[in-house]
């Protein structure tokens, strides 16, 4: 019998594949490849629909104080909520883009192995098929070529089932990889589109939470429109700045208590101060001042680092214990750190805290990030420290060396 090779064999080849499709009787499927599924990506999109909803409520409740000028104070704190909640959304949206990303790598991979799998199936049939056309066995393809009508063809099948098991676990395989084939191009050309999406939705959140900022730093401008709401608000703000600063200094005073009690030290840590932010630009110091743009206290109780923008990371001064890591009109995000008896550090108007009350950090720990929650008018750290019970201004002015002081700043020539 005449060998066939070449394009000859391989058409051969084909003609019997795609007959054999018809005649299959059962048919199989491969499990799928471990991988990346969507599950994590439809998590990260209920989230997003729930900080969708959150926002909406932000937006209405922000409509209802629109023109209310003597509610700037509240309109600042939902305006600095409606930021968190869009901060939010954009790590969620780069999240889901991470995902993509990991879903079209792992799926271009497994595309590819399993394009590679059915070629070698292929093979392996073509190869069945010479071997049986090499010893001149009989085989289905010869009742395909051999068979004088269709009713002969169906008379003969009984006859070759037996040959036809192994060939038949051949074909169901090269069946199942041509349809994971496929669900793998499907998936492949989803994620590609949804990252796409998700990508342009990236940058609209990006230039919304600018917008947001801005008219955040603004509202708290417009109190200087009216000097006795200036006076009143500014009056309610610095009262409830002492009274945190109080609760925080009575919090301190509590964890030492309860340090002594257990045994341990209840001395101020040893050592000194490192700066909290890595800007060494100083807007506003300790004391007295020109109240800025109308709105600032002009007994300012602590000392104002600028230059940091809205994602500088804060560092932990000085080692200590978390007691307070909340929002507040007044500071916007802040945190206090107990250092041991009559010692706190607080950071304020940060755009998010990263500790929790209790945690103990080390001095160097990010405890946050800058921004301007609060009554701020723009991105900076309000940083003030306690010792003895009494707030001191944290520079080494020169005027008298203070070990462990913050050294090497420059002065604003507004502060």
């Amino acid at each position: 019998m005449k060998k066939r090779t070449g394009k000859g064999f391989r058409r051969l080849c084909r003609a019997v594949f795609a007959a054999a499709l018809v005649l299959a009787m059962t048919g199989a499927s491969l499990a799928p490849a471990a991988a990346v599924t969507w599950a994590d990506v439809n998590e990260l999109k209920d989230e997003a629909n729930s900080l969708d909803a959150e926002k909406e409520e932000l937006q209405a409740k922000l409509d209802e104080l629109a023109d209310d000028k003597s509610q700037a104070v509240a309109r600042k704190q939902l305006l600095d909520q409606q930021i968190a909640n869009t901060e939010a959304q954009i790590a969620n949206t780069q999240a889901q883009i991470d995902q993509y990303t990991a879903l079209i790598t792992q799926t271009e991979a497994e595309l590819a192995e399993a394009e590679e799998q059915e070629e070698a199936q292929y093979e392996l049939f073509c190869s069945r098929v010479r071997e049986m056309e090499k010893q001149d066995e009989v085989s289905y393809w010869a009742v395909l070529f051999r068979a004088s009508s269709f009713t002969d063809l169906l008379g003969r099948l009984d006859a070759i089932n037996e040959i036809m098991k192994y060939d038949q676990g051949i074909i169901d395989d090269l069946k199942a990889l041509q349809t994971e084939i496929e669900e793998k191009k499907t998936t492949l050309e989803t994620s590609k589109t949804e990252s796409e999406a998700a990508k342009a939705e990236l940058v609209s959140k990006q230039s919304e939470l600018n917008t947001q900022r801005s008219e955040a730093n603004a509202v708290i401008q417009q109190l200087s429109a009216n000097e006795s709401e200036t006076e009143s608000a500014l009056a309610d703000l610095e009262a409830e700045q002492d009274a945190l600063w109080a609760e925080a200094q009575r919090l301190s005073d509590q964890l030492v208590a309860q340090q002594a009690a257990n045994g341990q030290s209840t001395e101020s840590n040893p050592g000194g101060y490192i700066w909290p932010v890595d800007s060494r630009y100083i807007t506003s110091t300790v004391g007295g001042r020109a109240s800025p743009g109308g709105i600032g206290s002009t007994n300012h109780k602590g000392t104002d680092i600028g230059r940091v923008g809205y994602t500088s990371p804060i560092y932990a001064s000085k080692s200590g214990t978390v007691i307070v890591s909340q929002y507040s009109s007044s500071y916007g995000n802040y945190v206090v750190i107990s250092h041991g008896s009559g010692n706190t550090t607080l950071y304020a108007h940060m755009s998010s805290r990263k500790v929790e009350v209790g945690q103990y950090v080390n001095q160097g720990d990010v405890i946050g990030i800058t921004g301007s929650t609060g009554n701020s008018t723009g991105p900076h750290l309000h940083f003030e420290v306690t010792e003895n019970g009494v707030r001191v201004n944290p520079l080494n002015d020169g005027a008298e060396p203070k070990m462990g002081y913050l050294t090497g700043y420059t002065l604003s020539s507004s502060a």
